[in-house]
């Protein structure tokens, strides 16, 4: 139950907060819109106010907006074509399409940004000061614990922790003796380091090098709303990155696609997120937000993305592709979407059934 609340409260604004985006750039430009729903397929609950019906329907796993002579074979009368989609400048239409993700990409920063506003920003410390012992490693056998401040290594003395990462790495294997302060006491302490592999966050070993296995303190700052902001958007930006970079890690085969997950799992994931905590929940919000984003403007036809793509070929040609044309492509879109969806919740139910 606590998974299921948890996904309506990440998925329901995210699906929102899209649509909206479309919504609002389409009463911008004077189109006329017809449906905004919440999730596809038969309605569960429906009002129209104005010329705009509002729509809860029974799968929640997306939404639409209709447009007013949407389709290039919807029947437009003449003297309603400034109302119509299709009789709009391309660069309306392709403005109409794009604010859906770019407007996942804009709470993103802004969820972000007012998490950043209020908590502050984790940043390592200044001094060289453990912040946690990996369990198992030579520091825990050695009897290093959380918060030690490191004073020196063999007698080389440590003013931060770059001298801690680099006085281990030449030890070449060596037993190594720190002094550390804790609390009110000075303890001299010996430690053997290990060699280990640095790995990336898709698991890629990127170095090897001695480590006893501890980490440097974080400390939480605060920041004016000025930086939360600016903080916020580079954070949103570095998700783009990681995002766009794990699918071709994926491609790659360097990250299983079994890893690929669907509702299931997300609704699992914002259960454990909600669990630990409210600025977990809104952090994992936005950062399927920038996945929703990222994805949506993928160039597949039925996406977002694809809609784009159709719009600038008409652009380059200066006519629009045959209806013919767009329809192949976009089923051959859907078939792949659908091929897509039934292949995360496969990777779902074969999670769960490894008792994930």
């Amino acid at each position: 139950m606590n998974s299921i609340l948890a996904f309506i409260l990440v998925l329901g604004p995210l699906i929102f907060i899209h649509e909206f985006g479309h919504f609002l750039c389409a009463k911008l430009f004077g189109i006329r819109v017809l449906k905004f729903s919440l999730g596809f397929g038969p309605k569960v609950f429906g009002r129209t106010i104005g010329e705009t019906e509002y729509l809860l329907s029974a799968f929640p796993l997306g939404g639409y907006v209709k447009m007013y002579g949407e389709s290039l074979t919807d029947e437009v009368a003449s003297d309603q074509e400034g109302f119509s989609f299709s009789h709009k400048a391309i660069w309306q239409r392709f403005l109409v399409v794009f604010a859906g993700p770019l407007f996942n990409l804009v709470f993103a920063v802004l969820l972000f940004s007012s998490i950043f506003a209020v908590m502050g920003v984790s940043q390592p410390v200044t001094e060289a000061r453990i912040g946690a012992v990996t369990t198992g490693s030579p520091a825990a056998t050695a009897g290093l614990a959380a918060n030690d401040l490191i004073l020196s290594i063999n007698n080389a003395p440590v003013q931060e922790w770059n001298d801690v990462a680099r006085l281990i790495k030449l030890s070449g294997g060596n037993p190594v003796t720190l002094q550390v302060r804790r609390a009110d006491q000075t303890l001299t302490i010996t430690g053997q380091p290990k060699m280990e592999e640095d790995k990336n966050i898709f698991g890629e070993v990127i170095d090897s090098r001695y480590m006893l296995g501890i980490r440097v303190a974080d400390e939480l700052v605060h920041i004016s709303p000025g930086e939360a902001i600016q903080t916020g958007a580079m954070h949103t930006w570095v998700l783009i990155k990681i995002t766009l970079l794990g699918i071709v890690k994926i491609i790659q085969k360097v990250v299983p696609a079994s890893e690929l997950g669907g509702p299931i799992r997300i609704a699992q994931m914002a259960g454990q997120q909600m669990s630990a905590g409210w600025v977990n929940l809104l952090h994992f919000t936005g950062l399927l937000s920038v996945s929703l984003g990222v994805l949506n403007l993928f160039p597949i036809p039925i996406l977002d993305g694809g809609h784009l793509v159709f719009f600038a070929v008409e652009a380059i040609r200066r006519k629009p592709l045959s209806i013919e044309t767009r329809e192949r492509l976009q089923m051959v879109g859907l078939i792949l979407l659908v091929s897509l969806m039934l292949f995360v919740f496969y990777n779902d139910f074969r999670f769960l059934g490894n008792g994930g």
